[in-house]
């Protein structure tokens, strides 16, 4: 009876413990695999969002009118499209790489509603930069533009104002809210109890410069500065809770961590630049006066490249 026990049970150690063992080293393989800087992912995604985000009303500035006519959709529009399609295929790409298991119902419903925010923007923001071609000046309120306060009847007037909510306020929270939302969420699976892997590698340090400016530009002109200090400030929480477990950012939550450190310093910057602009300052009343960028340039700059043409 003991010999049969023996056998029955002796195999079953071996095997368990091989078979245990294998899928452990297995695991450790992906961990390590998924633990390094996606470089790829990274780079793709800061150079979308200069060229398709930041370049789109450059694109519409510089590109001749006579390709682009003011009743069909500009070259930037095209650029925000695309913008629309690859981002949210980025972001879903960043969160089936991370090591940890996170939350895929929220990150679902995220990228919809991502989706759906930018699109919103999109038609609003085609409208209101075409406008500039008009003499719209994005300094000033849309009651107090020129081309629109003599507007008749003046229901024209409230018209504009719906549009400019669909587009600085509706579409600004539905596009970047979802957007800040999946990014920590990915920060959370950014931790490790290896501090080897908590370095950034020369790739990533060329990277968060770019990076770092880009969201400086998306702060601003985005006017999501209270979205962006309360995401910034959970980090920072999720950072120190993490510590106590003794678990460390890794290159890619370090990466985005230190971008977004750089980013609040550039705003800083920004904002004392500018501090003492009395125009700028009526448009941005209140305690937080960040001037957008394209608001600096009608304001600014728009004339000296009007006398450079006439010259």
């Amino acid at each position: 009876m003991q010999g049969a026990r023996r056998r029955q049970f002796a195999p079953a150690a071996p095997g368990g413990s091989f078979h245990q063992g294998r899928h452990g080293s297995a695991k450790n393989e992906d961990t390590c695999k998924t633990s390094q800087f996606h470089f790829d992912l990274w780079f793709y995604f800061t150079l979308q969002n200069w060229v398709l985000d930041f370049g789109r009303p450059i694109a519409m500035i510089i590109l001749p009118l006579e390709w682009f006519p003011l009743n069909k959709p500009s070259a930037g529009d095209y650029f925000h499209m695309a913008y629309n399609v690859i981002t949210p295929f980025l972001l879903l790409k960043l969160i089936e790489r991370s090591p940890k298991t996170l939350p895929r119902s929220v990150v679902y419903v995220s990228i919809i509603v991502f989706v759906m925010g930018a699109s919103i923007h999109l038609v609003g923001d085609s409208v209101n930069h075409r406008l500039i071609f008009s003499g719209y000046q994005h300094h000033l309120s849309v009651r107090e533009n020129p081309i629109i306060k003599n507007l008749k009847p003046e229901t024209l007037i409230d018209s504009f104002e719906l549009l400019y909510y669909y587009d600085e306020h509706l579409g600004h929270s539905m596009w970047y809210i979802p957007f800040f939302l999946i990014l920590f969420i990915y920060f959370t699976g950014c931790f490790t109890p290896i501090t080897e892997e908590s370095r950034m590698p020369l790739a990533a340090l060329l990277l968060v410069g770019p990076s770092s400016l880009y969201y400086w530009y998306l702060v601003t002109e985005g006017q999501i500065f209270m979205l962006y200090i309360f995401t910034f400030f959970a980090m920072m929480a999720l950072v120190m809770h993490q510590k106590r477990k003794g678990l460390v950012l890794d290159s890619n939550g370090l990466f985005l961590f230190y971008s977004f450190i750089i980013t609040l310093v550039l705003i800083g910057a920004w904002v004392v630049w500018l501090w003492n602009d009395k125009i700028l300052r009526k448009k941005y009343p209140g305690v937080i006066y960040i001037p957008e960028p394209w608001a600096f340039y009608t304001l600014h700059l728009s004339n000296l490249h009007s006398a450079k043409d006439d010259f």
